[in-house]
């Protein structure tokens, strides 16, 4: 064949492969379809291309636009575990098989939310007795983009023991409970990274409607117009070449001297991060990871995250609530979200048993705890009681997908009787010389886990002295109070990264997570950068 015959062969072939109807992956065998809403459904084809979707009995016929999208919308499905299958014909037609119709739930957030079932507490277990065919599960593939994507890499897998040891604890254990319960299929969308920042997230839209996030954004955005990547490659290649030689040395030295004198082997430098392509650069993720996803229909989302932002707290009191109305927004849906307060920690701090030290940790779960009872339709999962001193990684997820679980079935599901959340601080009255301290989600009664005293209250005066106060439980309410605050301004209640000991709960064994009354500064305010981060740690 002629050059230029060969050529057109291949432009044709390619302009037909172009013009076939596809749909984006999102859309792929064994998938979950949201009941009680309308179901959109899009993809791509050729321009002016007629689309017919068939589904369940619907039939809906549309055309796509001179950019070769399309979209249509499904009538609200009860839901059907029944296994379907969904048809898009234009030129071609595209089969999708073993369809259901159920509960659909994004799942979100840093690395406890992309913690595996394999690294959870009793993996073993848990992985041999995943026979669950009803619940499906998609995990998107990790990606950056500076702008918006059209699609996402992934599947939709059945939960057995082949599949659920790779996928996210918290999910995968969310979901479980909530199909034990509801029998219903439940699909769960895992869209997560570990040690990122709320604000990759969220779209950069709603960052710059944000005065908090504007010093953020500005920082970033002069490190990617100066960023040379040229530049950086011989720094970084030079930074290893002088690492290989102290190495040698160090190695050569180490081969003489005796084995309690032998120097630290240097580690070796790692490449320097491209700022257009680091998961930490503001709404990377989003682009990414979140947007190629709208307007698929979901219950809601479930989130896991805020370790990576604990720095800037105080701003997260802001960040939080924008990326939720900001997701809400795109979906053109008030869907629930349902928000993992961080477990306890000991952050790498020396567990102190003085009070009233500053903790950026409790700052962040006060963040967590306000978006919770400022915006509708937005839960808090409290965990204090199942962290861990050393491991920023608890093990426990099922608990944690538990909590999560008891809160959607209590809001989305109708399960009015179901007690979704511990103590929840409500008010504070000053009586003198102590505190009364209200609270909503009291069950049937307030207790103390271990049936002792109730421990880590702290109290205050005007002159912000700290000290530990004795608490009691008086109708379902809490008094605080110390001989040496006879005139308390404030009272503190887990106000740790780990707050050894703290044991307030309800008779449901659900615990009261942290809380202040007083109105002093936040150690974290005024903190609105990451790189902001970074220079208050090298002045340290």
């Amino acid at each position: 064949m002629k050059p230029f015959l060969h050529y057109l062969a291949l432009s044709i072939l390619a302009t037909q492969a172009l013009a076939d109807v596809r749909l984006p992956a999102i859309f792929s065998d064994n998938l979950v379809l949201q009941q009680g809403k309308p179901v959109t459904v899009w993809g791509f084809a050729a321009a002016d291309e007629d689309v017919t979707v068939r589904f369940a009995g619907q039939t809906q016929v549309t055309r796509a636009d001179l950019d070769g999208k399309w979209r249509i919308s499904l009538d609200p499905m009860t839901a059907n575990a029944q296994p379907q299958e969904l048809s898009v014909s234009g030129k071609n037609t595209v089969t999708l098989k073993n369809l259901l119709i159920g509960e659909v739930w994004v799942c979100s957030g840093q690395s406890n939310m992309q913690w595996t079932v394999s690294q959870s507490g009793n993996a073993e277990q848990e992985i041999a007795g995943a026979n669950a065919p009803q619940i499906r599960m998609f995990t998107v593939e990790r990606a950056t983009g500076m702008t918006p994507a059209t699609d996402v890499k992934g599947s939709w897998k059945e939960a057995n023991p082949a599949n659920v040891g790779n996928f996210s604890a918290v999910a995968y254990f969310y979901g479980r409970h909530l199909h034990q319960v509801l029998k219903v299929p439940v699909g769960l969308i895992n869209t997560s990274w570990g040690g990122t920042r709320v604000e990759a997230w969220t779209s950069r839209e709603s960052l710059e409607e944000r005065p908090c996030a504007a010093q953020m954004l500005s920082d970033w955005d002069g490190i990617s117009q100066s960023w040379d990547a040229t530049a950086e490659a011989a720094k970084f290649e030079a930074s290893k070449t002088a690492w290989q030689a102290e190495a040698k040395k160090i190695s050569e030295e180490n081969a003489k001297l005796p084995a309690d004198q032998k120097k630290k082997t240097p580690q070796a430098p790692r490449p320097p991060d491209d700022p257009n392509k680091t998961p930490h650069h503001p709404a990377v993720l989003f682009n990414a990871m979140v947007a190629p996803l709208i307007p698929y229909a979901i219950q809601g989302a479930i989130w896991y995250q805020g370790e990576s932002n604990q720095k800037r707290a105080f701003q997260y009191q802001e960040l939080l609530p924008n990326m939720i109305n900001d997701w809400r927004t795109r979906w053109n849906d008030p869907f629930s979200f349902y928000i993992v307060q961080l477990a306890s920690f000991g952050n790498g701090q020396p567990i102190t048993k003085e009070p009233g030290i500053p903790d950026t940790w409790a700052e962040l779960q006060e963040a967590q705890y306000l978006t919770a009872i400022t915006l509708p339709k937005v839960g808090l999962a409290v965990t204090n009681d199942i962290g861990e001193e050393k491991n920023i990684h608890p093990k426990n997820k099922q608990e944690v997908g538990r909590r999560l679980a008891l809160l959607a079935l209590a809001k989305d599901y109708g399960r009015a009787d179901t007690v979704f959340s511990g103590p929840m601080f409500k008010n504070a009255l000053i009586e003198g010389s102590q505190v009364r301290i209200q609270f909503d989600h009291v069950g049937t009664g307030l207790k103390a886990r271990d049936g002792g005293e109730l421990k880590h209250f702290q109290i205050v005066g005007k002159d912000k002295k700290w000290v530990w106060a004795q608490a009691k439980i008086e109708n379902n309410e809490v008094l605080v109070s110390s001989p040496e605050v006879p005139n308390p301004v404030g009272v503190r209640y887990a106000w740790a990264a780990w707050p050894e000991g703290a044991n307030l709960i309800n008779a449901e064994g659900l615990p009261a997570g942290c809380f202040r009354t007083d109105e002093f500064i936040p150690t974290t305010l005024g903190v609105i950068s990451p790189f902001q981060e970074l220079q208050k740690a090298q002045v340290k």
